[in-house]
Order: structure tokens, then C-alpha cells, then sequence
């Protein structure tokens, strides 16, 4: 099972900007698809982004073209760097593989708002 530890989050305004970060503990992770999730209040989990051991990414529609997945083998890390956030866009956001295992870390909370 790998161990996961978001951060990053906070709060901003209607069309700024925040990176997540996310770290793996695995001795595997090079070989993941990780993915960037999110879970607003009342809503199912979402994914928003996928990056696969090649460096291919993959977007959800809502997000494409704003967002940014990319990852770091020699760190166990993986990132998504958020442009031009709307409110629509909070939520707690997970990493996770792609498929997703059973553990989840704790999330990291983002909220836009004016």
C-alpha cells in the first residue's frame, strides 16, 4: 500500500493560482500512474488529472487548459500546479495511483472564493 501525504492547499480568489504537492512512499512509485482527485462537499470523488511513468498526462474537461500534473521520480513526488481557479474548483484534492489503491492520505483542502 502506498502512503500518501498531500499539501499545499489554501484559500484564494476567483483566478489564482496554488501548487499541490504530493509524496509517495514507495519503492515503486516510478513505475505509477498517479493521479490528482478531488472531493467537493455533497459530491463524489473526482479525478482531475492523470501522469503516467512515461510523463503522458491526462485531463478531466473541467480543468484542461488550468491545470498542471507532473512528477518527480528521483523525489517520489508528483504536483499539479492550479491556473486561473474558479470557484467551482474547491475541494479536498488527493493524490493517489491511477487506479487508486485503498489507503488515501489526508487531502489537502483548497477553497476559491472572493
Amino acid at each position: 500500500q502506498v502512503q500518501l501525504a498531500e499539501s499545499g492547499g489554501g484559500s484564494v480568489q476567483p483566478g489564482g493560482s496554488l501548487r499541490l504537492s504530493c509524496a509517495a512512499r514507495t519503492s515503486i512509485f516510478r513505475f505509477k500512474t498517479m493521479g490528482w482527485f478531488r472531493q467537493a462537499p455533497g459530491a463524489q470523488r473526482e479525478l482531475v488529472a492523470t501522469i503516467n511513468s512515461g510523463g503522458s498526462t491526462n485531463y478531466a474537461d473541467s480543468v484542461k487548459g488550468r491545470f498542471t500534473i507532473s512528477r518527480d521520480n528521483a523525489k517520489n513526488t508528483v504536483a499539479l500546479q492550479m491556473n486561473s481557479l474558479k470557484p467551482e474548483d474547491t475541494a479536498v484534492y488527493y493524490c493517489n495511483t491511477d487506479p487508486p489503491g485503498r489507503g488515501w492520505g489526508q487531502g489537502t483542502q483548497v477553497t476559491v472564493s472572493s
